[in-house]
């Protein structure tokens, strides 16, 4: 049964063509959003790759994807009328086919160029932009032409190996042009293929990578079967996030290591379904009126609060107390505690956390204070010494005073998380 569900599995690659992807200048989009539709397919995507606007990079990396055994590769850009947009031509020679003239695409590109020539702020020869861009509408005999978004019509390439789906570089053509290759049939002959993906996403907070690998090696020890599943492991932002992908045949094993994961580190998982920190947060705080007191995140909290729609509803205000005197004056701190502790201690934490909570009339406040760096730390309190209160108006509390390691930014947005997980700690 395995061995079968290997043979159907299908293979994808995606070529992200353009020097100024691989130059850094722009950033991909592609590749990612590609990635994740795919594994919605249940096509495993075995590699991404950006060449540089060079044919022979572009023929290079094509002629690799093939030799690796791909059943399909999506290219991105090169599509458009200048001459360094060479991705229709080299896919052509590749895959054996002689490019032709598609009248009724030209006629298609025609009409869509007069619309912007009608409405460019200068005047523009129609006739001279058509020209110009007469090389689009060549398509490789043999293969499906896609209707352009913008100006560049996408293709579906039959070869004697991989079909070769090629898309434009912009996102917002890309996208919708995807939706409709997925309608042409000699695309869905190669994913209809494709055997369902299954997958589940874990987030921890507060297990090291180190530790998570441990448990994975002591579950497989254990008698939990591995071999099926595809585990990936990831620290994003703080958070250690475990992907578990898996066909239908190995679902009982995927089962075994969730509840094997969930049984060892009770205390840090905090979502079984892939739900973000942010997302739970918010839920929660329905009902509730919350109140922030920041100084080294500056705002960094109250921005993660914000992120999410409907946060008018639940988040009363906060107030970024950078000063000792901006603590006394705005959130009343005792300016004796200040300099009987210093600014940050778990002290003024918990009067900011108090002041916030009275002065906004709230139902629960979060407080922070630390030193972000890069100077200012002692032998006591080092960079990154942070303190966090949570209060309810209830008397219920929350604190922690941790050194966080990294730089500045680091410090800071990881002090945001932590006072999100701490309002979750508080709330549930």
């Amino acid at each position: 049964m395995t061995a079968r569900k290997t043979e159907e599995r299908v293979k994808a690659g995606i070529l992200v063509t353009g020097t100024e992807v691989l130059t850094a200048t722009i950033r991909d989009e592609n590749g990612p959003w590609l990635s994740e539709r795919l594994a919605e397919l249940g096509v495993e995507l075995v590699v991404i790759m950006v060449v540089a606007d060079r044919p022979a990079d572009l023929l290079a990396a094509l002629e690799h994807m093939k030799a690796s055994g791909i059943d399909l590769i999506i290219t991105t850009g090169g599509l458009g009328p200048t001459a360094d947009d060479l991705t229709a031509e080299v896919v052509s020679g590749f895959t054996g086919r002689q490019l032709a003239l598609d009248e009724e695409m030209e006629s298609k590109i025609s009409a869509i160029l007069a619309r912007y020539a009608a409405s460019a702020p200068v005047n523009m020869s129609t006739e001279a932009l058509v020209a110009a861009n007469r090389k689009q509408a060549m398509v490789p005999e043999g293969a499906i032409a896609l209707d352009p978004i913008g100006t560049a019509p996408g293709l579906i390439v039959p070869g004697d190996g991989p079909v070769v789906l090629v898309l434009p570089g912009p996102p917002r053509e890309l996208r919708p042009m995807w939706a409709a290759a997925l309608g042409q049939p000699m695309l869905r002959g190669v994913l209809d293929r494709a055997t369902p993906l299954l997958s589940y996403r874990l987030r921890m907070f507060g297990t090291p990578e180190s530790e998570l690998a441990s448990s994975l090696r002591d579950i497989e020890a254990g008698g939990v079967e591995t071999g099926g599943l595809e585990i990936t492991t990831c620290l994003r932002r703080g958070e250690v996030e475990i992907d578990v992908r898996y066909r239908d045949g190995a679902k009982a094993d995927a089962e075994a290591l969730r509840d094997a994961l969930v049984e060892r580190h009770a205390e840090t998982v905090f979502s079984f379904d892939g739900t973000t920190i942010d997302e739970i947060v918010a839920g929660l705080l329905k009902d509730r009126r919350l109140a922030l007191a920041e100084s080294c995140s500056a705002g960094l909290l109250a921005a993660r609060i914000t992120s999410i729609p409907g946060a008018s509803k639940y988040f009363a205000g906060g107030v970024v107390a950078y000063s000792n005197a901006a603590k006394a004056d705005l959130l009343g701190v005792d300016p004796a505690a200040i300099g009987a502790h210093g600014a940050v201690s778990p002290e003024v934490a918990g009067q900011m956390a108090s002041g916030a909570l009275e002065r906004f009339e709230a139902d629960v406040a979060v407080a922070i204070t630390g030193i972000a760096g890069p100077g200012g730390g002692t032998e006591d309190k080092p960079v990154g010494f942070v303190c966090f209160e949570a209060v309810t108006a209830e008397g219920r509390s929350e604190s922690r005073s941790l050194v966080i390691p990294g730089g500045r930014s680091d410090i800071r947005d990881r002090s945001a998380l932590v006072g999100m997980h701490l309002l979750r700690r508080l709330l549930s």
